[in-house]
């Protein structure tokens, strides 16, 4: 049996919600639907308080910085609020230890941020949301913006365009750990036609 997989996303005031929901959505019903439950999926923030994601929805971390588990796959959003949390060393210090120990990352829309201020994309092929181009150039004046991509892959990193491609990278990366056919029962679950 497979053993589970523990997929952490961070979440933050003014997150994107489908920045978030959406990758949350592929691995939770794959945690459901595939047998041995390999996929653990949840939320992580700075405490136990509800925060107010964009446009209003309001919404409860599942874990603190303090006590998430170490997760294997990290999820980091984007959003309005990536400006003001990746710039923030409780979020920075968290992400740099979570990723250490996960095996894959995956950023979605200005969820780049995060990883441009960690130096992770420098020299680094990336894409991120069409309207953060010219911020994320300046971030990252080495790195290569691959506009119009649906997701860059780049070792353990997936960076992904905006909101719903996250969830054609979550997809993509389900199926790379746990087939195809896996990747497809979730999309078809989700009545979900996968970009590439």
């Amino acid at each position: 049996m497979t053993p589970t997989r523990q997929v952490a996303i961070l979440i933050f005031p003014d997150v994107e919600v489908l920045d978030f929901a959406g990758p949350f959505e592929v691995f939770a019903v794959a945690g459901e639907m595939l047998n041995g439950s390999p996929y653990h999926t949840y939320t992580v923030g700075t405490g136990a308080q509800t925060l107010v994601a964009r446009n209003g929805l309001k919404v409860v971390a599942n874990y603190t910085l303090e006590n998430a588990p170490l997760p294997d796959i990290l999820v980091l959003p984007g959003g309005s609020g990536s400006r003001v949390a990746s710039q923030e060393s409780v979020y920075m210090d968290w992400i740099e230890r979570a990723a250490g120990h996960a095996t894959h990352v995956i950023t979605v829309c200005t969820g780049a941020r995060f990883t441009a201020r960690l130096g992770w994309l420098n020299g680094q092929p990336y894409t991120t949301h069409h309207l953060a181009f010219d911020e994320l150039r300046e971030l990252v004046p080495d790195g290569e913006l691959r506009a119009g991509q649906r997701f860059v892959e780049t070792g353990k990193l997936i960076s992904a365009a905006g909101i719903s491609a996250g969830i054609d990278a979550s997809l993509y990366l389900l199926a790379k750990l746990s087939g195809d056919d896996a990747a497809a029962i979730v999309a078809r679950y989700m009545e979900y036609t996968p970009q590439r």
